[in-house]
């Protein structure tokens, strides 16, 4: 069969480039898709494939399905297996392949049932360790289990041989073939008995019991239109359902799903319909088979789509007589969203395609037709009924309209108008006939005093009732300075300033309540005002109880006030510098006043102690050092360096440090003694001297307090700095150089042009 899945690229690939991977997954999607083998061809063509390219498929087709057949296996050991020689087949493996395309598309519903033989997940193989069925025809390959009991004690483990009887000891041949194992169990016994007076008779003391061991293996045809057609071996407890999941189940493009016959000896002795099974749980059709029987699965006769708004989409297969409203409930019925009015159909005519309408009322003695499709549309987003209200009413929300008729039923439904409610004007937005919206005007003072008549609705009316606070902006007072909640508040009718800061938590610890300034907006009046001045100011005084005097006491905020409340001009949070190391009392200290200099912390610290090395002493402000020279500050306090302290400050004055410090390009970068008698020279000296790679004269000295001295060079001579304790000598790298950025064409280019200028000036020089 020629299979190409499901189609779905623009441009079809070349049949040539496609692996047997990508093969195997069109035959896949074919098989599953339920597409004929004409309707795959007439898909191809409009799809891009030339009629040599489906060739070729047909035969890479027919060459793959040259497939070996599934290797046996064996049921798992217990307390009954399958004969040795009786191997099952596997079922067919289920692999989600999708074709080599750009995307996936289904073009036809999936046919209803094909997956019951698909699934990996569901398998139909007989359970071999339930007790044997009553009704169980023994035959050949088929293993006997006596055990005799009681007074004697034996057991036989015997197998029916190909003329269908059995051996025990030496007594003659016991014919068992084709009896139940009640009547086998009863022929032995009686035989037994020869050996075992009494055998089972009450009184005797000994029993004996028959049971089935080993079971034999049948062979089983499957005809027609099924997917792997054959014949197939599988264990005498098999039934119908075991047979077709084998074989890979009805072809779902040709084979029915409810005319699959089983005929023995000749003889059509049961018809299965696998739907039965599959809406109703019912398996009375599902026979066990026996040895050489044939399945045969017709063609389908009638087969019609249902898709749309069904629980269950589908291809479905109808028998005579068979209504649509039974392919319906094959569907599982509407889904909750159907549009129950009627169905549209697609019914194919000798020449062409045709539409028609199946009205709700015919659905029941509707009599399908091969190929029809139905489609069960959905209902409409639209309400029929609906007016809405919304706004200044008590319960707004949708409402039907049959019970609000008017505009004052529907207000009363919703509980009537607020207090808030705007009276001199509503709007009803309504729709035309054409869809187009209008607004109607209402006077809703009028219509709820009766003065006016009431105003019939219409579905899709939207009434909105407005509220004084729709039509106004939000109103507002702000608040701010020394307060503990400074913001903004909801305005409210006679709020007083008390009132107000009371709701801003009361006032901050240096509020003063005798600068309470409020900034108002200017509307009308505009008495006493300058012209270039557009807003009021207003001062109070308020004591720390939150009182006015008496003139202030009847004083109303109004909305988008602006309240000031100030701090008091002398009180301030305390401010606090650090001072440690050499000092007599380090730590923290509040700055006094405004004026406090450096010279001052320290005499509040106790002065410096003997030890302190002045030369090294840090001011770090906001986190940056800066350099200062505390031995003239001291000596000198007016001087511009004592500087003001502020909030933060930080004065480190360290003991006497006696090491100097080398780095950078010396030869061996090391810490040192300092010592009085040497040089920046020397120091560089003890450190091996300068490196290739030093810059001398850009050669700098990092002192103990912060400060950097470079060295200075006049001409030929250099002046370095003087060594200190605790210094950082630093001797910077040269920079490296910057490679020539000129192409080697460029280069060339100019020395060219230098020896033709070179030329040009000796000629002059020849001439002159």
């Amino acid at each position: 069969m020629m299979a190409f899945g499901v189609l779905t690229s623009s441009v079809a690939q070349k049949v040539a480039d496609l692996t047997e991977e990508q093969v195997q997954q069109f035959i896949q999607q074919a098989k599953s898709s339920g597409l004929s083998e004409v309707q795959i061809e007439q898909l191809a063509l409009s799809r891009g494939f030339t009629q040599a390219d489906i060739t070729k498929m047909r035969q890479r087709v027919s060459d793959l399905n040259t497939v070996p057949k599934s290797e046996p296996v064996r049921e798992p050991t217990g307390g009954r297996t399958q004969s040795e020689d009786s191997p099952v087949p596997v079922p067919p493996p289920v692999a989600v392949l999708t074709p080599p395309t750009s995307e996936t598309t289904l073009l036809t519903p999936t046919v209803f049932g094909a997956s019951l033989f698909t699934n990996a997940n569901l398998t139909f193989e007989p359970n071999l360790r339930i007790p044997t069925p009553k009704n169980y025809q023994l035959g050949p390959d088929d293993e006997l289990i006596v055990d005799i009991f009681g007074n004697a004690q034996q057991t036989y483990r015997t197998r029916i041989n190909p003329e269908g009887t059995i051996r025990l000891e030496n007594l003659s041949p016991i014919s068992v073939n084709g009896l139940t194992m009640e009547q086998a169990e009863q022929r032995i016994v009686t035989r037994l008995r020869q050996l075992y007076a009494g055998l089972n008779t009450p009184g005797s003391g000994i029993q004996a019991q028959v049971s089935l061991g080993n079971i034999r293996s049948i062979k089983v045809t499957l005809i027609g239109q099924v997917v792997k057609p054959g014949t197939y071996t599988l264990s005498s407890l098999g039934t119908v359902f075991n047979a077709l999941y084998a074989a890979g189940g009805p072809d779902p493009g040709r084979g029915s799903f409810r005319d699959i016959r089983v005929y023995r000896a000749n003889r059509q002795i049961r018809t299965l319909d696998i739907y039965d099974f599959l809406l109703g749980a019912d398996q009375k059709d599902n026979i066990r088979l026996q040895d050489q029987d044939i399945i045969f699965v017709n063609h389908y006769d009638t087969r019609v789509a249902l898709t749309g708004e069904v629980k269950q989409p589908g291809l479905y297969e109808v028998k005579k007589g068979e209504m649509l409203k039974t392919v319906l409930a094959f569907a599982g019925g509407f889904t909750d969203r159907a549009y129950t009015a009627s169905l549209t159909l697609r019914r194919n005519t000798p020449k062409e395609l045709e539409i028609g309408t199946i009205p709700a009322t015919a659905i029941d003695a509707f009599v399908p037709q091969r190929g029809d499709q139905y489609v069960v549309g959905s209902i409409t987003d639209r309400f029929s009924n609906r007016v809405v209200v919304s706004g200044a009413v008590f319960r707004p929300g949708t409402y039907a309209l049959q019970n609000n008729a008017t505009l004052k039923q529907l207000i009363t439904s919703a509980e009537g108008l607020r207090e808030d409610a705007f009276l001199n004007r509503a709007t009803i937005r309504r729709l035309r006939k054409n869809l187009d919206p209008e607004l109607i005007s209402v006077d809703l003072g009028k219509l709820m005093r009766g003065e006016t008549t009431d105003i019939p609705l219409q579905r899709e009316d939207n009434v909105t009732v407005l509220a004084y606070s729709d039509l106004r902006e939000k109103r507002t007072i702000a608040l701010q300075g020394a307060v503990n909640k400074p913001g903004t508040f909801d305005y409210a009718d006679s709020m007083s300033v008390a009132n107000l800061i009371v709701l801003a938590g009361g006032f901050t610890e240096g509020a003063t309540a005798s600068r309470i300034e409020i900034a108002r907006r200017i509307r009308n009046d505009s008495t006493g005002l300058p012209n270039n001045q557009n807003v009021r100011l207003f001062q109070f005084n308020l004591d720390e109880n939150l009182r006015l005097n008496e003139a202030d006491a009847h004083f109303s905020l109004q909305p988008f006030d602006e309240v000031f409340v100030r701090t008091s001009p002398r009180y301030e949070q305390q401010k606090m510098v650090t001072i440690t190391g050499e000092v007599t009392y380090p730590g923290r200290y509040a700055i006094r006043d405004k004026s406090e200099r450096i010279s001052d912390l320290i005499d509040r610290a106790g002065g410096l102690q003997t030890s302190a090395f002045l030369k090294a002493t840090r001011f770090i402000r906001k986190e940056e050092l800066i350099s200062i020279d505390i031995h003239q500050i001291l000596q000198r306090p007016t001087d511009s360096g004592n500087l003001l302290l502020l909030a933060g400050d930080s004065i480190v004055i360290p003991r006497k440090v006696e090491l100097v410090r080398i780095r950078g390009e010396v030869l061996n970068p090391s810490t040192v003694d300092f010592n009085q008698a040497k040089s920046f020279r020397s120091y560089i000296n003890e450190s091996g001297g300068f490196t290739s790679k030093a810059q001398r004269r850009k050669s700098y000295a990092i002192y103990a307090n912060g400060q950097i001295r470079r060295t200075k060079q006049l001409l030929f001579f250099r002046s370095f700095p003087k060594p200190d304790p605790g210094m950082e000598l630093v001797v910077p790298s040269k920079p490296k150089r910057e490679e020539s950025k000129l192409s080697p064409a460029e280069r060339v280019a100019v020395m060219t042009g230098i020896t033709s200028l070179a030329a040009v000036v000796l000629t002059i020089i020849r001439l002159f």
